[in-house]
């Protein structure tokens, strides 16, 4: 047996797909679109309460503001039981226990 050790083949990223969509493509969807992708209880959810844009606006915001290659700011909120929606695929959120504050990066 020999020691030396040939170097293997680099895996590629890792693609992250929803129901056959790249994340990109689901971006560039309508939430009219989006919706129609999620299961049931999303969808209740969503026409009964709709999308908290507020949120979502304060994600992008924080997210253009940010420079190339780094983490955006964190944003602070109660809303612990939103659905993630594609725009906020790469924000920082900081989620509220009762307690204190609990930092979550969404991939």
């Amino acid at each position: 047996m020999s020691d030396v050790k040939v170097p293997g083949k680099r895996r590629p990223f890792k693609r992250f797909f929803y129901r056959g969509y790249e994340v990109h493509q689901l971006v560039d969807l309508s939430n009219a679109e989006l919706v129609d992708l999620m299961h049931a209880r999303a969808r209740r959810r969503f026409s009964r309460f709709g999308i908290k844009s507020k949120l979502v606006k304060k994600l992008i915001a924080a997210k253009k503001k940010a420079a190339p290659g780094t983490k955006p700011e964190i944003i602070k909120t109660h809303l612990r039981n939103m659905i993630i929606v594609p725009p906020m695929v790469g924000s920082m959120l900081g989620v509220y226990n009762g307690k204190g504050y609990i930092l979550v990066e969404v991939k």
